[in-house]
């Protein structure tokens, strides 16, 4: 009687645990590869720039929100669309906000989903994050 009753609560716990996958991990070049690659002497002093800790964390933020990682196009999608699902194709502004808040705009990059009869209206949003207790403040898209 005890076997049957595991097994059944087993299985009713198993289905959950589709739900809690994990983002992807970055994908790194073959070792052959990597080591054949030769490091700059110094860093590049032109064209560089810098993103604080707080900038990156609410982009990040507003990036998962906006598109979060396994978000997936539909089987039947266009090739405008499948573009849309893509993070490179959207350019990323941010500011400082204030005290704690940091302003982040996600914007179609120019050029980048376009297809012959295919026209995109809108494709980016705003966000306000609180960088303090890490939390969208309010958003629009």
């Amino acid at each position: 009687m005890m076997r049957p009753l595991l097994l059944l609560l087993l299985c009713s716990w198993l289905p959950g645990c589709v739900l809690f996958q994990r983002p992807p991990r970055p994908v790194h070049a073959p070792p052959q590869e990597s080591a054949s690659f030769v490091w700059p002497a110094a860093f590049p002093e032109k064209d560089h720039q810098l993103i604080t800790g707080s900038m990156l964390g609410a982009i990040q933020l507003a990036m998962e929100d906006f598109l979060p990682w396994d978000l997936k196009p539909h089987r039947a999608a266009t090739p405008t669309e499948i573009c849309l699902y893509k993070r490179d194709s959207y350019d990323v502004l941010v500011a400082p906000g204030g005290e704690g808040l940091v302003f982040v705009e996600i914007m179609l990059r120019p050029g980048a989903c376009h297809a012959a009869g295919e026209i995109v209206l809108d494709g980016g949003g705003r966000y306000a994050i609180d960088v303090k207790q890490w939390r969208i403040l309010a958003s629009q898209r």
